[in-house]
Protein backbone atom coordinates (compact mmCIF):
# COMPACT_ATOMS: atom_id res chain seq x y z
CA UNK A 1 0.00 0.00 0.00
CA UNK A 2 1.25 3.45 -0.91
CA UNK A 3 1.33 5.73 2.11
CA UNK A 4 -1.68 8.06 2.13
CA UNK A 5 -0.56 11.23 3.85
CA UNK A 6 -2.80 13.72 5.63
CA UNK A 7 -5.56 11.17 5.99
CA UNK A 8 -7.45 9.69 8.92
CA UNK A 9 -8.35 6.01 8.52
CA UNK A 10 -11.42 4.37 10.00
CA UNK A 11 -10.97 0.72 10.91
CA UNK A 12 -8.93 -1.82 12.83
CA UNK A 13 -5.63 -0.15 13.63
CA UNK A 14 -3.64 -3.40 13.57
CA UNK A 15 -4.84 -4.29 10.08
CA UNK A 16 -4.26 -0.77 8.78
CA UNK A 17 -0.78 -0.59 10.33
CA UNK A 18 0.13 -3.87 8.59
CA UNK A 19 -0.68 -2.27 5.23
CA UNK A 20 1.89 0.53 5.66
CA UNK A 21 5.31 0.18 3.98
CA UNK A 22 8.42 -0.60 6.04
CA UNK A 23 10.39 2.41 7.33
CA UNK A 24 7.87 4.97 6.07
CA UNK A 25 7.06 6.99 9.22
CA UNK A 26 9.20 9.65 10.91
CA UNK A 27 7.38 9.99 14.22
CA UNK A 28 4.66 8.07 16.05
CA UNK A 29 2.64 9.44 18.93
CA UNK A 30 0.55 6.71 20.55
CA UNK A 31 -2.18 7.30 23.11
CA UNK A 32 -3.41 3.70 23.49
CA UNK A 33 -6.18 2.41 25.76
CA UNK A 34 -5.13 2.75 29.40
CA UNK A 35 -7.01 -0.36 30.61
CA UNK A 36 -8.33 1.64 33.57
CA UNK A 37 -10.32 -1.32 34.92
CA UNK A 38 -13.11 0.90 36.23
CA UNK A 39 -15.98 -0.92 37.93
CA UNK A 40 -18.19 1.46 39.86
CA UNK A 41 -19.68 4.75 38.75
CA UNK A 42 -17.83 7.61 40.42
CA UNK A 43 -19.82 10.46 41.98
CA UNK A 44 -18.84 13.87 43.27
CA UNK A 45 -19.77 14.92 46.83
CA UNK A 46 -22.91 16.58 45.39
CA UNK A 47 -23.83 13.18 43.83
CA UNK A 48 -23.32 14.30 40.24
CA UNK A 49 -21.64 11.71 38.02
CA UNK A 50 -17.96 12.11 37.12
CA UNK A 51 -17.23 11.79 33.41
CA UNK A 52 -14.94 8.77 33.13
CA UNK A 53 -13.61 6.41 30.48
CA UNK A 54 -16.30 3.73 30.20
CA UNK A 55 -16.04 2.86 26.51
CA UNK A 56 -15.52 -0.73 25.37
CA UNK A 57 -12.23 0.10 23.68
CA UNK A 58 -10.64 0.56 27.11
CA UNK A 59 -11.78 -2.82 28.43
CA UNK A 60 -9.57 -5.92 28.35
CA UNK A 61 -10.17 -9.36 29.81
CA UNK A 62 -6.95 -9.36 31.83
CA UNK A 63 -3.37 -8.07 31.86
CA UNK A 64 -2.17 -10.80 29.48
CA UNK A 65 -4.77 -9.79 26.91
CA UNK A 66 -3.69 -6.18 27.21
CA UNK A 67 -0.02 -7.11 26.87
CA UNK A 68 -0.67 -9.24 23.79
CA UNK A 69 -2.55 -6.40 22.14
CA UNK A 70 0.19 -3.90 23.05
CA UNK A 71 2.92 -6.11 21.61
CA UNK A 72 1.05 -6.42 18.31
CA UNK A 73 0.71 -2.72 17.61
CA UNK A 74 4.18 -1.92 18.94
CA UNK A 75 5.70 -4.53 16.59
CA UNK A 76 4.02 -2.88 13.61
CA UNK A 77 5.10 0.57 14.75
CA UNK A 78 8.73 -0.56 14.95
CA UNK A 79 8.50 -2.02 11.45
CA UNK A 80 7.13 1.13 9.84
CA UNK A 81 9.34 3.61 11.70
CA UNK A 82 12.36 4.90 9.83
CA UNK A 83 15.69 3.92 11.37
CA UNK A 84 16.07 7.49 12.69
CA UNK A 85 12.40 7.77 13.66
CA UNK A 86 10.94 8.01 17.15
CA UNK A 87 8.02 6.67 19.14
CA UNK A 88 6.21 8.56 21.89
CA UNK A 89 3.78 6.62 24.10
CA UNK A 90 1.63 8.15 26.82
CA UNK A 91 -0.04 6.38 29.71
CA UNK A 92 -0.91 6.39 33.39
CA UNK A 93 0.07 4.13 36.28
CA UNK A 94 -2.53 1.64 35.00
CA UNK A 95 -0.58 0.78 31.87
CA UNK A 96 2.69 2.68 31.36
CA UNK A 97 4.84 0.11 33.19
CA UNK A 98 3.41 -2.70 31.09
CA UNK A 99 3.96 -0.69 27.91
CA UNK A 100 7.52 0.08 28.97
CA UNK A 101 8.24 -3.63 29.37
CA UNK A 102 6.84 -4.38 25.91
CA UNK A 103 8.84 -1.53 24.40
CA UNK A 104 12.13 -2.71 25.87
CA UNK A 105 11.45 -6.36 25.02
CA UNK A 106 10.96 -5.35 21.39
CA UNK A 107 14.34 -3.63 21.20
CA UNK A 108 13.25 -0.01 21.30
CA UNK A 109 15.59 2.31 23.22
CA UNK A 110 13.96 4.63 25.78
CA UNK A 111 15.56 8.09 25.70
CA UNK A 112 13.46 9.78 28.39
CA UNK A 113 10.39 9.35 30.50
CA UNK A 114 8.52 12.64 30.57
CA UNK A 115 6.22 13.52 33.44
CA UNK A 116 3.21 15.54 32.35
CA UNK A 117 2.14 17.44 35.46
CA UNK A 118 -1.50 18.38 35.09
CA UNK A 119 -1.83 21.84 36.56
CA UNK A 120 -5.60 21.42 36.91
CA UNK A 121 -6.14 17.71 37.68
CA UNK A 122 -9.44 16.13 38.58
CA UNK A 123 -9.64 15.75 42.40
CA UNK A 124 -9.86 12.37 44.10
CA UNK A 125 -13.47 12.75 45.18
CA UNK A 126 -13.52 9.76 47.51
CA UNK A 127 -10.44 10.90 49.40
CA UNK A 128 -9.02 7.37 49.38
CA UNK A 129 -5.90 8.04 47.28
CA UNK A 130 -3.57 10.84 46.24
CA UNK A 131 -4.94 13.08 43.52
CA UNK A 132 -3.75 11.60 40.24
CA UNK A 133 -2.03 14.70 38.86
CA UNK A 134 0.32 13.35 36.20
CA UNK A 135 0.78 11.02 33.25
CA UNK A 136 3.98 9.58 31.81
CA UNK A 137 5.31 9.77 28.27
CA UNK A 138 8.06 7.47 26.99
CA UNK A 139 10.26 8.85 24.22
CA UNK A 140 11.90 5.99 22.33
CA UNK A 141 14.03 5.29 19.28
CA UNK A 142 14.19 2.16 17.16
CA UNK A 143 17.58 1.22 18.63
CA UNK A 144 20.29 2.53 20.92
CA UNK A 145 22.40 3.62 17.93
CA UNK A 146 19.61 5.47 16.11
CA UNK A 147 20.35 9.05 15.03
CA UNK A 148 17.06 10.56 16.08
CA UNK A 149 15.75 14.10 15.65
CA UNK A 150 15.90 16.34 18.73
CA UNK A 151 15.42 20.07 18.24
CA UNK A 152 17.26 20.91 21.44
CA UNK A 153 17.79 24.59 20.73
CA UNK A 154 14.14 25.20 19.89
CA UNK A 155 12.99 23.51 23.09
CA UNK A 156 15.46 25.69 24.97
CA UNK A 157 14.02 28.83 23.37
CA UNK A 158 10.52 27.61 24.21
CA UNK A 159 11.66 27.36 27.83
CA UNK A 160 12.92 30.96 28.14
CA UNK A 161 16.49 30.09 27.21
CA UNK A 162 16.83 27.27 29.72
CA UNK A 163 17.35 23.60 28.92
CA UNK A 164 13.98 21.87 28.68
CA UNK A 165 13.41 19.50 31.60
CA UNK A 166 11.61 16.17 31.66
CA UNK A 167 8.76 17.50 33.81
CA UNK A 168 6.17 19.40 31.81
CA UNK A 169 3.55 21.56 33.51
CA UNK A 170 0.59 21.70 31.14
CA UNK A 171 -3.14 21.93 32.00
CA UNK A 172 -5.62 19.29 30.87
CA UNK A 173 -8.21 20.21 28.27
CA UNK A 174 -10.86 22.50 29.65
CA UNK A 175 -12.93 25.49 28.65
CA UNK A 176 -13.07 26.21 24.93
CA UNK A 177 -10.41 23.63 24.06
CA UNK A 178 -12.49 20.74 25.42
CA UNK A 179 -14.73 19.54 22.59
CA UNK A 180 -18.26 18.74 23.69
CA UNK A 181 -21.41 17.33 22.17
CA UNK A 182 -24.72 19.16 21.92
CA UNK A 183 -25.71 17.71 25.32
CA UNK A 184 -22.50 19.17 26.81
CA UNK A 185 -20.95 15.72 27.31
CA UNK A 186 -17.31 15.33 26.32
CA UNK A 187 -16.92 14.34 22.68
CA UNK A 188 -13.91 12.20 23.64
CA UNK A 189 -13.03 11.11 27.20
CA UNK A 190 -9.24 11.34 26.86
CA UNK A 191 -8.73 14.41 24.65
CA UNK A 192 -5.12 15.59 25.00
CA UNK A 193 -4.24 19.30 25.11
CA UNK A 194 -2.70 20.78 21.99
CA UNK A 195 0.15 22.22 24.07
CA UNK A 196 1.30 18.70 24.93
CA UNK A 197 1.43 17.59 21.29
CA UNK A 198 2.98 20.89 20.27
CA UNK A 199 5.97 20.17 22.50
CA UNK A 200 6.29 16.54 21.35
CA UNK A 201 6.14 17.39 17.65
CA UNK A 202 8.40 20.43 17.94
CA UNK A 203 10.97 18.34 19.81
CA UNK A 204 11.07 15.27 17.58
CA UNK A 205 10.26 16.16 13.99
CA UNK A 206 11.10 18.39 11.07
CA UNK A 207 8.89 20.27 8.66
CA UNK A 208 7.43 17.84 6.12
CA UNK A 209 7.92 14.74 8.30
CA UNK A 210 5.20 12.09 8.44
CA UNK A 211 3.61 11.77 11.89
CA UNK A 212 1.37 8.82 12.72
CA UNK A 213 -1.14 8.52 15.54
CA UNK A 214 -2.55 4.97 15.57
CA UNK A 215 -5.15 5.96 18.20
CA UNK A 216 -6.14 9.34 16.77
CA UNK A 217 -9.22 9.82 18.96
CA UNK A 218 -10.26 13.46 18.92
CA UNK A 219 -7.53 14.33 16.40
CA UNK A 220 -5.19 16.51 18.46
CA UNK A 221 -2.04 15.01 16.94
CA UNK A 222 -3.26 15.65 13.39
CA UNK A 223 -4.36 19.21 14.23
CA UNK A 224 -0.99 20.19 15.67
CA UNK A 225 0.92 18.40 12.89
CA UNK A 226 -1.02 20.35 10.27
CA UNK A 227 -0.38 23.67 12.04
CA UNK A 228 3.37 22.95 12.16
CA UNK A 229 3.49 21.90 8.48
CA UNK A 230 4.06 18.23 9.14
CA UNK A 231 2.20 15.44 7.34
CA UNK A 232 -0.15 13.38 9.48
CA UNK A 233 -1.80 9.98 9.41
CA UNK A 234 -4.43 8.93 11.94
CA UNK A 235 -6.25 5.69 12.67
CA UNK A 236 -9.26 4.94 14.86
CA UNK A 237 -11.86 2.20 15.03
CA UNK A 238 -14.60 4.53 16.26
CA UNK A 239 -16.46 6.19 13.40
CA UNK A 240 -17.64 9.11 15.54
CA UNK A 241 -14.07 9.90 16.61
CA UNK A 242 -12.85 9.74 13.02
CA UNK A 243 -15.51 12.23 11.93
CA UNK A 244 -14.69 14.47 14.89
CA UNK A 245 -10.97 14.39 14.08
CA UNK A 246 -11.56 15.16 10.40
CA UNK A 247 -13.70 18.17 11.27
CA UNK A 248 -11.06 19.49 13.67
CA UNK A 249 -8.28 19.07 11.11
CA UNK A 250 -10.30 20.79 8.41
CA UNK A 251 -10.71 23.85 10.65
CA UNK A 252 -7.10 23.90 11.80
CA UNK A 253 -4.93 26.68 10.29
CA UNK A 254 -1.49 26.14 8.78
CA UNK A 255 1.15 28.42 10.26
CA UNK A 256 3.10 30.61 7.85
CA UNK A 257 6.36 29.33 6.40
CA UNK A 258 8.61 31.85 8.16
CA UNK A 259 6.99 31.00 11.50
CA UNK A 260 7.38 27.24 11.09
CA UNK A 261 11.00 27.41 9.92
CA UNK A 262 13.10 26.73 12.99
CA UNK A 263 16.73 27.22 13.90
CA UNK A 264 19.23 24.49 13.20
CA UNK A 265 20.29 22.33 16.11
CA UNK A 266 23.83 22.73 17.39
CA UNK A 267 24.88 19.54 15.66
CA UNK A 268 23.77 20.93 12.30
CA UNK A 269 25.49 24.32 12.65
CA UNK A 270 28.91 25.00 11.08
CA UNK A 271 31.73 23.96 13.39
CA UNK A 272 33.67 26.63 15.26
CA UNK A 273 36.84 25.63 17.11
CA UNK A 274 37.72 27.41 20.33
CA UNK A 275 41.20 27.81 18.87
CA UNK A 276 39.68 29.70 15.94
CA UNK A 277 38.31 32.30 18.34
CA UNK A 278 41.79 32.58 19.87
CA UNK A 279 43.47 32.93 16.45
CA UNK A 280 41.04 35.65 15.45
CA UNK A 281 41.60 37.57 18.66
CA UNK A 282 37.96 37.20 19.68
CA UNK A 283 39.16 35.54 22.88
CA UNK A 284 42.86 36.49 23.09
CA UNK A 285 45.58 34.46 24.82
CA UNK A 286 45.67 35.37 28.48
CA UNK A 287 41.91 35.90 28.70
CA UNK A 288 40.38 34.78 31.99
CA UNK A 289 37.57 32.23 31.96
CA UNK A 290 35.25 31.56 34.89
CA UNK A 291 32.15 29.51 35.59
CA UNK A 292 28.78 31.16 36.24
CA UNK A 293 29.37 31.27 40.01
CA UNK A 294 33.03 32.39 39.85
CA UNK A 295 34.03 29.21 41.63
CA UNK A 296 36.58 28.10 39.01
CA UNK A 297 39.08 30.17 37.01
CA UNK A 298 41.12 29.25 33.93
CA UNK A 299 43.47 31.14 31.62
CA UNK A 300 43.52 30.87 27.81
CA UNK A 301 46.86 29.78 26.30
CA UNK A 302 48.26 30.62 22.86
CA UNK A 303 47.33 27.26 21.35
CA UNK A 304 43.65 27.42 22.35
CA UNK A 305 44.04 25.20 25.39
CA UNK A 306 43.16 26.49 28.85
CA UNK A 307 44.87 26.04 32.21
CA UNK A 308 43.37 25.90 35.68
CA UNK A 309 45.81 25.25 38.53
CA UNK A 310 47.78 22.17 37.40
CA UNK A 311 45.19 21.07 34.80
CA UNK A 312 45.65 21.87 31.12
CA UNK A 313 43.55 20.85 28.14
CA UNK A 314 40.58 21.84 26.04
CA UNK A 315 37.72 23.89 27.46
CA UNK A 316 35.76 20.64 27.75
CA UNK A 317 38.51 18.55 29.34
CA UNK A 318 39.43 21.14 31.95
CA UNK A 319 35.79 21.90 32.74
CA UNK A 320 35.19 18.21 33.42
CA UNK A 321 38.34 17.60 35.48
CA UNK A 322 37.97 20.54 37.83
CA UNK A 323 34.38 19.49 38.58
CA UNK A 324 35.34 15.82 38.85
CA UNK A 325 32.86 14.95 36.11
CA UNK A 326 33.02 12.46 33.27
CA UNK A 327 32.32 15.15 30.67
CA UNK A 328 31.55 18.84 30.34
CA UNK A 329 30.38 21.09 27.51
CA UNK A 330 32.88 23.91 27.83
CA UNK A 331 30.83 26.23 25.64
CA UNK A 332 28.02 26.19 28.21
CA UNK A 333 30.28 26.12 31.28
CA UNK A 334 32.93 28.78 30.75
CA UNK A 335 32.43 32.55 30.60
CA UNK A 336 34.92 35.20 29.45
CA UNK A 337 35.50 37.55 32.36
CA UNK A 338 36.42 41.21 32.06
CA UNK A 339 36.32 44.16 34.44
CA UNK A 340 32.64 44.88 33.88
CA UNK A 341 30.87 41.62 33.01
CA UNK A 342 31.10 37.97 31.99
CA UNK A 343 29.93 36.48 28.69
CA UNK A 344 29.11 32.83 28.04
CA UNK A 345 31.42 31.21 25.50
CA UNK A 346 28.48 29.84 23.53
CA UNK A 347 27.12 33.38 23.06
CA UNK A 348 30.51 34.55 21.76
CA UNK A 349 30.68 31.53 19.45
CA UNK A 350 27.16 32.19 18.11
CA UNK A 351 27.93 35.84 17.35
CA UNK A 352 31.16 34.87 15.60
CA UNK A 353 29.45 32.14 13.59
CA UNK A 354 26.69 34.53 12.46
CA UNK A 355 29.23 37.13 11.30
CA UNK A 356 31.24 34.47 9.47
CA UNK A 357 28.10 33.18 7.74
CA UNK A 358 27.13 36.70 6.69
CA UNK A 359 30.53 37.20 5.05
CA UNK A 360 30.24 33.95 3.16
Amino acid sequence: MQLKKNHIFYGNNLEILKSFPDKSIDLIFADPPYNLQLKDTLHRPDQTTVEAVTEDWDKFENFNTYDEYSMKWLVECKRILKSDGALWVIGSYHNILRLGTCIQNLGYWILNDIIWHKTNPMPNFRGTRFTNAHETLLWCTTSRKAKYTFNYQNLKELNDGKQMRSDWYIPICSGKERIRKINNQRAHPTQKPEALLYRVILASSKKGDVILDPFIGSGTTAVVAKKLQRNFIGIDNNKDYVELAKKRVKRAPILEKDVVSIAQSRKELPKVRFGELVEQGIIPPGAILTDAKNKFIAKVKIDGSVASKNITGSIHQVGAKIQDLYSCNGWDFWHVKNSKSTTLLDKIRTEYRNKRSALN
